[in-house]
């Protein structure tokens, strides 16, 4: 049985409570919630939010310094749980698909979504 976001894990457990914050926001008005105004958006602004921020992830990767690079990957979490959001989807199951993976070979798994694919 896959652990749930929040049973003990210090990473998890912020993933959680940002994820629960996220969902709460659906109620906030537009004006006093950026979130609110994200998801009013739809899937496609959300989607591309995203990439935007993980551009800006590879850019601080390659040539700024290890604080920039935790400020990006924090705003790419947070819009990935507002698209997870925005699609009805949970942190959860994202993460009981990559415990599904762990002790996979990531070549074996690659090769495996190809077959489903093809």
């Amino acid at each position: 049985m896959a652990a749930t976001l929040g049973d003990g894990d210090p990473a998890a457990t912020v993933l959680a409570r940002l994820a629960a914050t996220i969902k709460a926001r659906r109620t906030a008005t537009a004006d006093t919630s950026y979130t609110r105004q994200l998801l009013d958006a739809g899937v496609r602004r959300c989607a591309k939010k995203l990439g935007e921020e993980a551009v800006e992830v590879v850019i601080a990767g390659l040539t700024e310094n290890d604080e920039a690079l935790k400020a990006e990957s924090a705003d790419l979490l947070y819009h990935l749980l507002v698209l997870l959001e925005v699609r009805g989807l949970a942190i959860d199951d994202v993460l009981e698909t990559l415990e599904r993976r762990i002790g996979t070979s990531g070549i074996d798994e690659k090769a495996s979504r190809s077959r489903k694919e093809g």
